[in-house]
Order: C-alpha cells, then sequence, then structure tokens
C-alpha cells in the first residue's frame, strides 16, 4: 500500500534485520549527532552520550553508533530503537542528575524480546558543561589562575575595570570584561553551577562583591585574604544581615592551605579548591562569627585604601 500523503517512511518492523548482517532502514545521521555535541557544549548543556561499542549476530546497530539525550529530553541520533534504545535512554536518564558512565550490554531476543538475534553493548557517559568560573580582579593571582583553571576544564571569565590590567595579552584564554566588578555582577547572569573568586585590589570592593555576590546560590565563591580580613567581613555581613549560613558560603582565605607564597602558588592553591569542590571532595565552609559576637558596622580597616593583607598561608594578595 503507497505511502499516505505527509506519512514519514515506512521502516521494517523494529529488529528485523535488511539484507544479513546491515543495520535497519537509513542509517543515522552521525553528523547530525556530532553537530549537536558542538552546539550542546557550547551553550552549556548537561546531556548523555549513548556509543554502541560491541555487536554480535543481527543487531540494528554496529560499533560506532551513537545518540545523544539532552537534560531537557532531547534526543538526536538512534542507536537502533526498540527495546534496547528505550532501555539506553532509561539508563542515561538515570545518570544524568549525578554524572558517570556505565555499560549497557543485552541479549536482543533472549533478554529484550527483540527479533534480530544478536547482542549489543553500550557504553553510556554523562558530559557535564564545562563550569564557568568568574574571576573578580585581573591582578597577579588572576592571571596564573585564570591561565591553570582553563587547562583544568574551566570556562573562565575575567572582570575587572581597568583596561590594561584585564587586556588580552594577559588573559589570551579567558573571557574579559573591562568594567566595575560590582556593577558587572548584575549582568554576568550567574548561575547556580557557576564558580566565583574574588581577588581585587581594593577591600572596601570586595565587601561590596561579596555582599552581592552572597545573594546567588553559587556552586562555589571565595575570597582572598588573611585571618582578620575574614573575621571582619563576617562580622560585617551578620551586621547587615546576613544568616551565618550565608556567611559561611563564603570561602576565605581561599585556596588550600599549602604554605603558598608566590602569587602562582597562590593560583595553585585556590584552584586546588575549586577542583575540590568541582569533584565533590570535602570543602571546609567559610569562617562565621562565633555566638554572641558584637556587630562591626564602625570598624575601619587598619591600612589605607588599595593595600592588601596577606592572607593566612601567603604574603601577596591580588593587587
Amino acid at each position: 500500500m503507497a505511502d499516505r500523503p505527509g506519512d514519514g517512511p515506512q521502516l521494517p518492523p523494529e529488529g528485523l534485520p535488511v539484507g544479513g548482517d546491515s543495520e535497519v532502514g537509513p542509517p543515522a545521521d552521525e553528523g547530525a549527532v556530532w553537530d549537536a555535541l558542538h552546539r550542546w557544549r557550547g551553550a552549556g548543556r548537561r546531556f548523555a552520550l549513548v556509543t554502541v561499542v560491541d555487536s554480535r549476530g543481527f543487531t540494528p546497530r554496529k560499533p560506532g553508533a551513537h545518540m545523544l539525550l539532552a537534560a531537557d529530553g532531547e534526543t538526536v541520533g538512534t542507536v537502533g530503537g526498540g527495546a534496547i534504545e528505550q532501555l539506553a535512554l532509561e539508563q542515561a536518564r538515570a545518570l544524568l542528575p549525578a554524572g558517570g558512565t556505565c555499560v549497557l550490554r543485552r541479549h536482543l531476543t533472549q533478554e529484550l524480546g527483540m527479533c534480530c538475534g544478536g547482542e549489543m553493548t553500550l557504553f553510556i557517559e554523562v558530559l557535564e558543561p564545562a563550569p564557568r568560573l568568574v574571576v573578580f580582579g585581573a591582578g597577579y593571582i588572576a592571571k596564573p589562575l585564570a591561565a591553570m583553571a582553563a587547562d583544568c576544564g574551566f570556562q573562565v571569565t575575567v572582570v575587572d575595570g581597568r583596561p590594561e590590567w584585564v587586556a588580552a595579552e594577559r588573559f589570551p584564554r579567558a573571557t574579559r570584561m573591562c568594567r566595575d566588578p560590582e556593577y558587572a555582577v548584575d549582568t554576568l547572569d550567574l548561575k547556580p553551577e557557576d564558580y566565583a573568586v574574588v581577588v581585587t585590589h581594593d577591600h572596601a570592593l570586595d565587601q561590596r562583591l561579596v555582599q552581592k555576590l552572597l545573594e546567588h546560590p553559587l556552586e562555589f565563591l571565595g575570597m582572598i585574604g588573611s585571618l582578620p580580613k575574614q573575621r571582619k567581613f563576617a562580622l560585617r555581613l551578620r551586621a547587615r544581615g546576613f544568616s551565618d549560613e550565608q556567611i559561611a558560603r563564603l570561602h576565605t582565605p581561599l585556596g588550600l592551605s599549602i604554605g603558598a607564597r608566590t602569587p602562582e602558588e597562590i593560583a595553585v592553591s585556590a584552584l586546588a579548591q575549586l577542583i575540590a569542590a568541582r569533584r565533590g571532595a570535602p570543602v571546609e565552609p567559610g569562617w562565621v562569627p562565633p555566638p554572641g559576637a558584637g556587630h562591626a558596622e564602625e570598624e575601619q580597616e587598619p591600612e589605607a585604601a588599595g593595600t592588601r593583607e596577606a592572607p593566612a598561608h601567603t604574603e601577596v594578595e591580588g593587587q
């Protein structure tokens, strides 16, 4: 019977090989899979990649076939349709929230009731979007931190109002924003999965930035500084109405305690803490004022504007 107008192509019955060991129906457009993968990665989408890695006997797809499943349910490509693809999609959906990989191996007839009679092995992996790291401040620490963070898979944005500091030659692999960091916060469209570090040259600016950034549910928020600076900021935040739970989200002094002293060593320390947060390793909460601590609303910084305290593990700050 001829196809009715508007009907799609009539595919062979599910699981039925066409011409010996060939694939069912028209092969999936693998080019479309790779095009979608590139687009989805660029858009920061979370998705699963399903790959046929082995097949035996009569199977609808052969090794090298791929399918994508996005977190919102969109799919591109196919691994053969029918029960095997449905099972692969179920496994992929289960993996998407937490990430990871799994291997799915099934005999199509004996275990899934398909007609093919062969066996397929699928590898399913979740491809997570590269996390965005926003570095507020373009000084001595920001430069090596941005470079190393890019090497470790972060999409780095550097924000500083000083054009000579946020120049392309200093940050060739980062998105650069030459704007006052305090006002840039409102234009960055910060998301819960983003990371942010404050390494500016000005304590007063740090304070204003932290207050704005704590309003966003970021994956990680850190600030360069010393233990005295940490205590002052925590007290001031409490005086401005921030809860101890909110204050504890600010990781300061930024970085792991490794005895770092140079800007490059401090950047290593900071990046190690960022990686720990990204990979789910334990990260100590930020310091909060002890119960009953007084307000520090009128407390003044002992140093002049533009100078920096030394972090607990170093003698250098952002600049």
